[in-house]
């Protein structure tokens, strides 16, 4: 894999993953009611359900490929027209406040509520179908591109909310992703655009 589209993968993963939603809402709130050891529990956790999701979506997408590769010429048009959809919707998205009254508050319970986040959100095999196939080569995708495109939303993930539990020690960082809650948002619609953009451009040129 080209380190140009690596890195743009890596932003793309990273952005996502700082975007405040219901993911944060859990690890916030196993980190605040059950310590630094909970929230990096349901980090990790998390981390796993969408290291799931990833795997199954690139694993479908090099099957596509090989099969009918017009349907998956097709898929990508489509996964770049879901990226603008995922732009417009993260630029005109407000600031919301973080409801982490709803998670689990026992530690017993992190590993269960950090997976089941992830796995039961449908969205997120949406995302990384719309997102890998903008980045699988012409061909057979090489195991090794393959591991890399599967890993580094995994771990991007579960570094993002392991540092958000060891921050929330301090209890200063919730009021500041908040507060910054429309910046992020704004910055995860423009990565977004230049993805698809780049994307369209390649495949008309």
């Amino acid at each position: 894999m080209e380190l140009t589209n690596w890195l743009a993968l890596v932003g793309i993963c990273f952005m996502g993953a700082m975007s405040p939603g219901p993911s944060l809402a859990v690890v916030l709130k196993h980190s605040l009611h059950s310590g630094r050891a909970g929230g990096i529990v349901c980090a990790v956790s998390h981390g796993c359900g969408v290291g799931l999701y990833a795997l199954l979506a690139i694993l479908g997408l090099g099957s596509l490929q090989q099969q009918w590769p017009l349907m998956f010429n097709l898929l990508i048009y489509a996964g770049a027209a879901y990226l603008l959809y995922l732009a417009y919707g993260s630029w005109c998205s407000g600031a919301s406040k973080l409801n982490i009254e709803e998670a689990g508050s026992n530690r017993r319970g992190a590993i269960q509520d950090g997976f089941a986040i992830a796995f039961l959100n449908p969205k997120l095999a949406i995302f990384f179908v719309a997102l890998f196939s903008q980045f699988i080569p012409a061909g057979d995708m090489p195991l090794q591109q393959q591991v890399i495109m599967v890993a580094t939303p995994t771990v991007i993930d579960t570094l993002w909310y392991v540092l958000v539990a060891l921050l929330c020690s301090h209890r200063k960082f919730y009021p500041w992703l908040v507060s910054n809650q429309l910046i992020i948002n704004k910055l995860l619609a423009l990565a977004f655009v230049v993805l698809a953009s780049t994307v369209i451009i390649r495949q008309l040129g």
